[in-house]
């Protein structure tokens, strides 16, 4: 059994490191399992994680570590968000390194790891892959304590980065937080800044007001606005939003879509009613003459494909 710092030196050299490719190393560490107990391998990839420099055979022990998520192996993680444990001396490694840190850390959904990924986010200075990853790896963790610091990165007006911002967003959305829902429509009522230039914020805005599943009078108001957005994306990210809410006008909305210049909007407007309303909606499109050839072909699809047809 393995036993001291010792033993893990010599596994180390066996495996190649400092000597062979990064790649060979995480193979020969891979097909270690066939030799030592899950608790031994929790051991040496807690050293592993602890005093080897090479960025690269970090990130390949980081997903081979996964697979076990121990706690041991959080702290060790974290230590490396943190940059206590490396050096910079491979700086672009070194931030793919700690992006799978952020990722790997999510997976583990404790909430104890909330003050670390915000200190990181909050980090104007930190490069932005990792302050998206924590971003992300907050919303999915789920803690509630998050909440205030999302919001205050998308509505910081001297935050550079959209990234940053989009990814913040997502992350409100999967919380699912009703705090989350003034900021959020503000930032689209007001109609400057960052939205101007990147709908695709928008975008994540829409959606994550559409996760919130809250019928509330603000939100409905702004998807109603989405629906006639210069972006065909943002008309969808509505339509989709109105699909899975409780709103009554929602059917009556989509509808409106139907008339879209953009053939993906008026196909994605017809999925959507025809999960709200039934077959009723696809017999309307075909038989009415109302509705251009595009939308009958589609109505038509959608039946061959989902529904019984009578011979």
């Amino acid at each position: 059994m393995v036993k001291n710092a010792l033993d893990f030196g010599v596994i180390l050299e066996k495996c190649g490191v400092g000597k062979e490719t990064s790649q060979v190393v995480i193979k020969k560490l891979s097909e270690l399992d066939t030799d030592l107990s899950a608790s031994e391998i929790i051991e040496l990839y807690e050293y592993i994680l602890g005093c080897v420099k090479d960025s690269e055979v970090l990130s390949g022990v980081i997903k081979l570590a996964d697979a076990y998520r121990d706690k041991k192996i959080l702290s060790k993680l974290l230590d490396i968000l943190l940059l206590k444990t490396v050096d910079n001396t491979d700086a672009d490694n070194l931030i793919n390194t700690r992006v799978l840190c952020a990722k790997a850390i999510a997976n583990y959904k404790d909430t104890s790891t909330v003050g670390a990924l915000l200190y990181c986010l909050n980090n104007k200075g930190e490069n932005y892959k990792i302050r998206l990853a924590c971003a992300d790896a907050l919303g999915r963790i789920g803690d509630k304590y998050a909440v205030e610091s999302l919001i205050d990165v998308v509505k910081d007006e001297e935050e550079k980065s959209v990234y940053v911002k989009e990814s913040a967003t997502f992350a409100l959305g999967l919380l699912g937080d009703v705090s989350a829902i003034d900021p959020l429509v503000s930032i689209m009522e007001a109609k400057q800044g960052l939205l101007g230039k990147f709908s695709f914020l928008k975008e994540r805005i829409v959606e994550a007001l559409g996760k919130l599943n809250i019928n509330n009078s603000k939100v409905l108001k702004v998807l109603k606005n989405a629906l006639y957005d210069s972006s065909p994306m943002v008309r969808i990210n509505a339509i989709e939003a109105l699909m899975n809410s409780d709103y009554e006008e929602a059917p009556e909305l989509i509808r409106t879509a139907l008339k879209d210049e953009d053939d993906e909007v008026k196909r994605n407007a017809l999925i959507a009613l025809y999960n709200i309303i039934g077959r009723d909606i696809l017999d309307e499109v075909i038989s009415l003459p109302g509705y251009n050839e595009f939308l009958k072909t589609e109505a038509r699809n959608i039946i061959e494909e989902y529904e019984e047809v009578d011979e």
